[in-house]
């Protein structure tokens, strides 16, 4: 079993740990004002489980949901594009959907949580993972990917029961619109779900308020319909 990366730069945002693929694992969970509500899986860029990740888990937390972002990387956070793309590889694409099985797992055991299954919100390889995740577990019922990357071949959608709600920049060169329509096609062939993939005035990573890449108008857009889709298919 590979080794996590070892941690690196200022830590990782973590306050609970939980067991997941055969350890212990870690990430960072927000409760919502009521102190109960749906279950959501927060899914890391490849940055890690950074201050941006735990804001956007806050801010899910306040629109009332038990929101869970799990630390893949045990503990590093990157600080340059070639460490983030290093600490990625270092992540089989297995591995972390074990990881956020395990996230899932614990989020459903959990008093707190009041719905049957979970969403998923990921964003850039994050988002490639809410994809893996929804194709392998069908406890996710909603699932958001923000400008998802796909790493390798893309995952069998045979059991994919997820409603699909993904947000992608139109000016996004790590996503060509061709590669989307192919998702798109490939997602309706093997499970029948047809994805509602939105396309916004920006480019990569638009809705991380902390990196030059935001794009404000897109990201409260998107923002706004990620929380209609998830409290109308999980409260």
């Amino acid at each position: 079993m590979p080794e996590a990366p070892k941690p690196t730069g200022s830590p990782a945002r973590q306050n609970v740990t939980f067991p997941s693929a055969g350890a212990t694992a870690h990430g960072y969970l927000a409760l919502p004002p009521s102190g109960q509500g749906p279950g959501l899986i927060v899914i890391q860029e490849w940055w890690g489980l950074d201050h941006h990740i735990a804001d956007v888990t806050d801010r899910l937390a306040r629109e009332g949901f038990v929101a869970l972002a799990p630390d893949l990387y045990g503990g590093s956070v990157a600080h340059s594009a070639d460490e983030a793309y290093r600490m990625m590889q270092e992540l089989p694409v297995g591995r972390g959907v074990e990881l956020l099985s395990g996230a899932v797992d614990h989020l459903l055991g959990r008093p707190e949580v009041t719905s049957d299954t979970v969403g998923a919100v990921g964003f850039c390889m994050g988002g490639g993972f809410v994809l893996y995740l929804a194709a392998a577990d069908s406890r996710v019922s909603a699932a958001v990917p923000f400008y998802g990357v796909i790493q390798g071949e893309l995952p069998d959608f045979s059991g994919l029961r997820a409603d699909i709600l993904g947000h992608f920049g139109e000016n996004d060169n790590t996503i060509p619109l061709d590669g989307l329509e192919r998702l798109r096609r490939v997602m309706r062939e093997e499970s029948g779900v047809e994805p509602d993939f939105r396309l916004y005035p920006a480019g990569h990573a638009f809705f991380n308020d902390e990196r030059p890449s935001y794009h404000a108008e897109s990201a409260a857009a998107a923002w706004q319909s990620t929380l209609g889709f998830l409290h109308q298919r999980l409260d």
